[in-house]
Parts: structure tokens; sequence; C-alpha cells
């Protein structure tokens, strides 16, 4: 049996480290645990006991100190670092942590972090795109600006003519001036073994792009083209766990290497939906394990929307909720509401089924396959009586569609009351 491993993601609630949390959630190898040096999303996603959020900014001159009690006191076997900075960062002081820090060799995450140093390792290939420098005569516009150190296309611009580029360049003189590069798109997930072996291959198409992130995308075939460059990256480079990397076609149709980075991406969600976790592999390649990857052929797209999650003040240790328009409605189970049955379950939250239901309560329970062992306690009313005379008022919450009934509770017993809409803010 594996022993199970303490993992930390830092910083633990950007897009990435979501998605590492997601990937690793129910593995029952790992336990998580979150650190921040802001507060963010993480919060709502780790209980108190497995997150602390501080001044966690690995310029402050004590960081390494700061941060190793962390590490220290969560027992920490492992680290995600989720930001380039945070990845070079730790790459460059591993000897000084007291946590194994899954990334690539510190070179390799530093050529990746510079643009520069990525363009002048691989100049000589037919992937690298053409790099111009001053007097920035004879060229053909647009070119494309893009800072020497920078994520997310941030700082990118095109400019259309000789005075926009010098005039681009007086403000900034750090930025790199590259070739246009007006094609597709396309982020290529890697995965290489301690060995040196590259295991996996994974290129997506970014149809949707919105704050450098893929909002929309699609795993496609692997061509010999891409190929060609993953392996030539994964030879030139020193890769030791999950890396990717971005290509966008040329004018003449050809792939040109915008970027790579030597950590895990937000979108690598794609591949782990045909088996391929990232995180998890990355977790047993440190610890030498031989690995193996399962190909799956079938197509995938994902597509990403800000959606919401809630913190409430209440502290409430019963249910009291509806059956018809609320567990079940329009002849169909209402998943929602039975996922919160369930988080009421795991959490000794007692839950009494309050219902005027007209049929055989059992008997429609069961057509739904629903146990009425989900409720602690059922009563059935008559159509003329009111549900507020059977609920207990102390630290309970009602649930129901119907505003009469919610209004009287309310009004009555002044607990907390919710329509069926609203049952989405109680989930965890």
């Amino acid at each position: 049996m594996i022993e199970k491993k303490n993992v930390l993601i830092f910083p633990a609630g950007s897009e990435i480290g979501l998605e590492i949390f997601n990937s690793l959630k129910y593995n029952l190898h790992v336990e998580l645990f979150g650190a921040s040096g802001k507060s963010d999303h993480a919060k709502f996603v780790y209980d108190k006991e497995h997150y602390i959020e501080d001044d966690f900014y690995i310029t402050n001159h004590d960081f390494l100190e700061v941060f190793n009690t962390v590490l220290d006191k969560f027992n920490i076997d492992f680290i995600f670092p989720t930001h380039d900075s945070i990845v070079t960062f730790l790459a460059k002081n591993q000897s000084k942590i007291n946590s194994k820090v899954l990334t690539s060799s510190y070179e390799t995450t530093l050529i990746a972090r510079e643009k520069r140093l990525t363009y002048n390792l691989f100049k000589d290939t037919a992937f690298c795109p053409i790099i111009f420098s001053a007097p920035f005569k004879n060229i053909t516009y647009p070119v494309f600006l893009k800072p020497n150190i920078g994520q997310g296309g941030k700082g990118t611009s095109l400019a259309n003519n000789e005075d926009e580029l010098l005039y681009k360049l007086k403000n900034n003189q750090d930025l790199l001036v590259c070739e246009h590069l007006p094609g597709d798109e396309l982020s290529v997930d890697c995965f290489t073994a301690n060995n040196g072996k590259l295991l996996f291959i994974g290129p997506r198409m970014r149809s949707r792009i919105e704050m450098g992130i893929s909002f929309t995308t699609y795993t496609i075939p692997l061509s010999f083209e891409i190929k060609k460059i993953a392996e030539n990256l994964n030879e030139k480079l020193s890769f030791n766990g999950a890396w990717f990397f971005q290509v966008k076609k040329d004018s003449n149709g050809i792939y040109k290497l915008m970027e790579f980075a030597a950590r895990q991406s937000s979108t690598m969600a794609l591949y782990r939906q045909q088996g391929v976790n990232f995180a998890l592999l990355s977790i047993f390649n440190a610890m030498e394990y031989n690995l193996k990857i399962i190909n799956q052929n079938f197509n995938v797209t994902l597509d990403r929307c800000l959606s919401n999650s809630y913190k409430l003040n209440l502290d409430y240790n019963q249910v009291y909720i509806d059956y018809d328009d609320t567990i079940i409605i329009n002849d169909k189970i209402n998943s929602i509401a039975v996922k919160f049955l369930y988080q009421c379950k795991n959490n000794n939250i007692k839950v009494c089924l309050l219902t005027k239901h007209r049929y055989n309560l059992e008997d429609s329970l069961k057509k739904y396959c629903l146990d009425k062992g989900l409720f602690d306690e059922i009563i059935i009313l008559k159509m003329e009586e009111d549900k507020v005379k059977y609920i207990d008022p102390i630290k309970s919450i009602f649930i129901d569609n119907y505003f009469f009934d919610r209004e009287q509770v309310k009004n009555k017993l002044n607990i907390p009351v919710f329509d069926v809409d609203a049952i989405e803010c109680l989930l965890k």
C-alpha cells in the first residue's frame, strides 16, 4: 500500500492551482494543503485546517524561513508551484527547501521564464519564430511585441508600422520584436519521466482565449510536425514531470514556438478527462515509480465560464426540505438538491422531509431511486396544514419552492429560508 503523501499547492488559488486540486482531491494517496500570499478563491475550496494565507512573497528576504515553517507544520512531502516566477525561484533554491519541489531543473525553468533565452536556444530550428533587432529596416509589418518575461499575453501588442514599433519600444525597451503569427494556436501538454523519456504529447486547439487562458479548447490528433517539436524541446531541455508549450502558425502555415513552461497548465484538465492525470503522474514520478499512461482517442471539448462559490455565516444542524417541485421537478430528480442531501449526511446534519405529497410517498421515492434513508424524519401533511407548525426553529433552515410557505416560516420562526434556485449556496 502506498504511504499517503502530504502535498502543498502554492499559490493555491490560481487557475493552475485549482486544476491541481481537482486532479488530486479524490485520490486516496494524497492529503492536499494550500498556501497563498493573498486572499483568493482557495479559501472557498480548502477547509481551514488545510489552508493558510500569509505574506508569502518570494521577494521577501525571509521567505524561505517562513515557507519552511509552513512545510514543517503540515509535514509536506511535495510542493506544486503554480506561477512561473515561483517555479524558477523554488527550483533555484531546492536545496534550501524542506520539501521536494515538483518541477524541472533550474536551468530549464530559467530558459522557460525568459523568451530571449528560449529563442536563442532554438534559433537554428524551423519552429523558432523570426526575432527582429534594431535598426528594424526591411521588415514586414505587422510585427508582434512581447515582454522578455511575462505570461498570459500580458504586455503584448501588434505594431503595424515603424513609427508604432519605435514608439512602443521607447516606452519598454525590454520588448522582443517577433514575426506576426496569424494562424491557428495550439497548446501542447507533455509529460517527461525522471529518466528523460517523453511519455505523453497532447495537442489541443485554443479556439477561444480570454485573459491568456483557453476558455474553449479541444483535443486534436498529434501530427508529425508537433511531435517533432515536442521531441526537440525534450531533447535540448531537462524536463521532469508535466510541462507544455504553445505554438502558432505563421503566414505559410508552419507552426512556430511561442513559449513553453516547466509546470502544469490549468487546461491540462482537458486530457485529464481522457485519463491523463498530470498532477498524480508528477507525484508518482517524483517517487520514482515506473509510469504508464493510457492513451484514449475520443474527442473532448472544454469550455469555461466564471462560476460562483459561496460561504454563508450560518450555523445549522437541521434541514427541513420540501419534496414536490423541490427535490423532484418536472418529473426529474433535482440533482443539486440530492447532492445537498448527501452533503448533509456526510456532515451529520439532520434532514426532515416536510411534504404534502398527494400520492404514496414510498412508491414515488422508489420511482426515482431515492431511498427514504436519505431523511432522518419524514412528515406528510394534509393539504390544508401549515408547514411552519412542524418546524423546530433551533439551528434549522427551510427549503421550499413555494413562496407562501417560505414567507410564513420566515415571519413566524425567523430562520433562514431558501428557494430551489438558492440551494447552490449551501453546497461546499
